[in-house]
């Protein structure tokens, strides 16, 4: 298989964001007199949007408030991007390696587009990718196929020069809907049950670089 194209997932593949979203929720948490909660709590709501994330972590909030909590929500992440998030160890190797060997390379996040562009400007590699899309890029977000194969025509490619990498049922359900092979990374948030129907399987990042370069 020739693949020109690799569409990473951000949060949990590419970045362990987990630290700094946590510290967001409980800042909203907080604002509205709840508890703060556990990372581990956190990472089991991480993956559909900010919105989704907001609605998991206020139970009862509605209307208004989710809107005001969004807003405070995003604020904060933005003031606080990178406080504590970092690359995955072997990540940026295997960027550059990707690059290096002209493969197209983009990000598909659920995660805004212009909050997806800052941390990868904070963390350096920003300009290894060609197209940076968010949950709010399109009309419509992972699991939906929209985004893969926008991007996909956006880097003049077929779907099927394209893999998709991600740790979550959001990735592997684009990829599958998309006719895009899909490798889950198993290095990020997502359970064995949330990457079961993968193509492929990928236990750290230099395994993923030698598994594109090879074509499978």
């Amino acid at each position: 298989m020739i693949i020109r194209a690799v569409l990473f997932d951000l949060d949990g593949t590419l970045v362990d964001s987990l630290g700094d979203l946590t510290d967001a929720v409980n800042h909203i948490r907080s604002a509205f007199s709840h508890p703060p909660l556990t990372a581990a709590a956190v990472r089991l709501k991480i993956g559909k949007g900010a919105r989704n994330l907001v609605q998991q972590t206020l139970p009862g909030a509605m209307g208004a408030d989710i809107e005001q909590a969004l807003d405070m929500f995003l604020e904060f992440n933005r003031l606080h991007i990178a406080d504590k998030s970092r690359l995955y160890p072997g990540i940026t190797e295997t960027l550059r390696e990707l690059a290096a060997r002209n493969i197209k390379l983009a990000v598909i996040s659920n995660k805004n587009e212009d909050l997806s562009t800052l941390i990868l400007e904070h963390l350096g590699v920003r300009p290894l990718f060609e197209s940076i899309s968010g949950g709010d890029t399109f009309p419509e977000r992972k699991p939906s196929p929209l985004p893969l194969l926008k991007v996909a025509a956006e880097l003049r490619l077929p779907p099927y020069e394209c893999v998709m990498v991600g740790d979550s049922c959001n990735d592997i359900q684009a990829a599958k809907r998309a006719n895009i092979t899909s490798i889950a990374c198993t290095w990020g948030y997502g359970n064995a049950e949330e990457l079961d129907g993968a193509d492929i399987f990928a236990r750290s990042p230099q395994e993923l670089l030698a598994l594109i370069i090879e074509g499978f």
